[in-house]
């Protein structure tokens, strides 16, 4: 992911540091820790040629990744999704690769409805990508909405009227990225206010570049973050320390559902800040999470 990518120099000087808890959290948390919360970590693609030698077995044909990728993670940010719309006979194929296991893939809505539509006339493509991932069915995870950088708050009553019609019966996330949606105050409340009603979810995204996306706000009592490291970068581990300590207290206070999906500029190294992640998650909140694990072991020491 190449969105707030910024210079080696310019990184030297980010501040890192994460929101202030948002007052309107608690209009969704309980406030009572949550006995047995669903955690998911996963990384936006299974196809990644780099991991082969590393969790991918030497050899590794491009149809035999997902295999291997459900043995190291137990969800997947499929932007795949995002840029063409499979039919239920393609999503089968995917699922059956999960069977038998606690993996949700997390699909991404079409490019052609989220960037080039205007929310005008999509019904019938939305009814297509929906038909098709129902096809997940019990791996079916949140379903995630990004429009572009390029949509402003100006177009918010499209969008808002497209999320009214989505299937009440399915999780749905948003991810905005136009700096306005952030900075005027007024339309930042609007934003979570109508996401909050609706039942649907706010995207985190943690990026170098756009730090009003790291916005902090649970809109329902799950959250979906997209994490981007820069290639093992000391910060990254710094920020993933200030993650976990968000993470318990949101489950102390009633989060339900994490997902938290691990990119980097260059994925090569996207299974290593993994390793980090879940094992002060298994740490800090007692759970019991699986990790990549990598075909040579000296590659997973830190």
């Amino acid at each position: 992911m190449d969105f707030g990518k910024v210079s080696p120099k310019e990184l030297e000087s980010v501040d890192f540091s994460l929101p202030k808890e948002p007052a309107a959290n608690k209009l969704v948390l309980s406030g009572i820790k949550t006995k047995h919360p669903e955690i998911y970590i996963g990384c936006a693609k299974w196809g990644r040629k780099e991991w082969i030698g590393k969790i991918y077995p030497k050899g590794t044909k491009d149809a035999n990744f997902l295999e291997h990728y459900v043995k190291h993670y137990n969800s997947i940010e499929l932007n795949a999704t995002h840029y063409k719309i499979y039919d239920a006979a393609a999503i089968a194929k995917w699922a059956a690769k999960a069977k038998g296991i606690d993996f949700k893939f997390c699909p991404k809505v079409p490019q052609a409805i989220s960037h080039y539509s205007g929310f005008n006339n999509v019904d019938a493509i939305t009814d297509s990508f929906l038909e098709g991932i129902l096809a997940f069915k019990e791996h079916l995870g949140p379903v995630f909405l990004q429009v572009s950088e390029r949509f402003s708050p100006n177009q918010r009553d499209k969008l808002f009227n497209y999320l009214r019609s989505l299937p009440v019966d399915l999780q749905f996330f948003l991810e905005v990225r136009h700096p306005d949606w952030f900075t005027d105050k007024i339309i930042r409340k609007e934003l979570f206010d109508t996401l909050r009603s609706l039942n649907i979810g706010a995207v985190i995204t943690d990026t170098a570049g756009r730090r009003d996306c790291a916005h902090m706000e649970l809109t329902v009592p799950k959250t979906f973050i997209r994490y981007v490291g820069n290639s093992l970068h000391k910060t990254d581990y710094t920020r993933t320390d200030a993650w976990i300590k968000r993470l318990k207290y949101w489950m102390d206070h009633g989060l339900e559902e994490l997902y938290y999906f691990m990119h980097m500029h260059n994925e090569a190294t996207s299974p290593e800040l993994t390793i980090y992640l879940v094992d002060k998650i298994n740490k800090e909140l007692d759970v019991k999470l699986k990790k990549p694990v990598f075909i040579n072991k000296q590659q997973d020491l830190f």
